[in-house]
């Protein structure tokens, strides 16, 4: 009898809990991946940061910043961000023009647009703005696409890109080009066509090479033998690569890890934090951490899969696969796989930037996960 009772409670407070997740339009599942995310994040943050409580102090003001975008995003219907796309799209093209004409200049790269009561980057708005463009171009269209909806849509990715790539800017350039083009993948691109343009990129990779800045040929160099400059461009690869295979299966253990805590690994609260989680906790932590980022994708694909009309498949498909790009593109880069771009692990890194960019990207996904459900009632 007890066990009954106690069982009806539960449940109760269960429907009362998913209802009021309802009432703010957040998606419970996805909500419980990302809090597991960020509280690995921040244990091995403090490890990173050599016991540092000021620094995980520091990121949790960051993390709830981001939560607040996140919950305020979702709150935004997602016809809304239908009509508003174009807009913000136009609004977005303007400023990174006002970025290359007049933008501040830090660390050899013109990135900041400084308007005096706020300085920001507009790059980082159009990883959200050029897939939602491109879906509010694609959404109307009939499936697959044909060949001129296709290429206008391709000109709408490669614009901004290029303008953040003359910053310069790759890694976030790479991540908009990302963002847009999994947008016109879920579109319906037929195979001949996406080879097409994959060869067609490859053929044009030697013009590239000759716009490219030396620091930027030096990365792709490097990458291919980071041991002709082990002190120099290489030393970063070299490292990371030392600690994420002195971790072995099992690791070393939390706080325990030589590269990081020596201070030989560089960047080890940013861009290469993942090689420390490695060299802590072995291949079978990072199989774990990685586990918690599928999880999060794969519900985002999810959302996708299931919103109820195809602006919302297009832009939650395309916002899940980005999330996927980030954490691609750091792993590589951390194991010598990929050049070294600057690109975080997401959520876990130290920073605030790109943290609210994401935490907005979900905020849309909820957003329409929100608006699956209010349709099927």
């Amino acid at each position: 009898m007890q066990s009954s009772s106690a069982q009806f409670f539960d449940s109760d407070y269960q429907s009362k809990t998913s209802k009021f997740l309802q009432a703010l339009h957040i998606d419970p599942i996805l909500l419980a991946g990302l809090l597991i995310l960020m509280t690995c994040g921040l244990g091995i943050l403090y490890s990173a940061s050599d016991g540092s409580i000021d620094v995980v102090n520091r990121q949790l003001v960051r993390l709830a910043i981001a939560f607040a975008v996140m919950f305020f995003v979702a709150q935004i219907p997602q016809q809304q961000l239908y009509i508003w796309a174009p807009w913000f799209f136009a609004l977005g093209i303007i400023l990174l023009i006002l970025v290359l004409v007049a933008g501040d200049v830090g660390k050899g790269a013109q990135r900041w647009l400084n308007l005096y009561v706020i300085r920001f980057q507009p790059s980082e708005m159009m990883k959200l703005v050029t897939p939602m463009m491109i879906a509010w171009y694609l959404c109307e269209k009939p499936f697959p696409a044909k060949v001129t909806p296709l290429f206008i849509s391709l000109a709408l990715v490669i614009l901004p890109t290029v303008l953040i790539a003359k910053q310069p800017d790759l890694g976030t350039a790479l991540l908009v080009a990302a963002a847009g083009f999994f947008v016109v993948f879920f579109g319906g691109i037929r195979w001949r066509i996406l080879f097409g343009t994959i060869v067609s990129m490859l053929a044009l990779f030697p013009v590239l090479w000759q716009f490219m800045h030396d620091y930027q040929k030096q990365r792709v160099l490097t990458l291919f033998d980071p041991g002709r400059d082990p002190l120099g461009s290489g030393y970063h690869i070299i490292q990371s690569t030392i600690a994420i295979g002195s971790g072995g299966i099992y690791g070393k253990g939390w706080l325990n890890g030589t590269q990081s805590q020596l201070d030989f690994l560089p960047e080890r609260t940013t861009d290469f934090i993942f090689a420390v989680f490695a060299e802590e906790f072995g291949i079978m932590g990072a199989i774990v951490l990685l586990a918690i980022y599928a999880f999060i994708i794969i519900r985002g694909l999810y959302i996708a899969a299931t919103a109820q009309d195809s602006f919302g498949r297009l832009l939650a498909g395309s916002l899940s696969m980005t999330f996927f790009v980030y954490l691609f593109v750091n792993v590589g880069m951390v194991s010598g796989v990929l050049p070294v771009v600057g690109i975080p692990l997401p959520l876990v890194s130290y920073g605030g930037t790109s943290m609210v960019t994401l935490m907005a990207a979900f905020g849309m996904l909820m957003s329409i996960s929100t608006n699956r459900r209010l349709v099927a009632k």
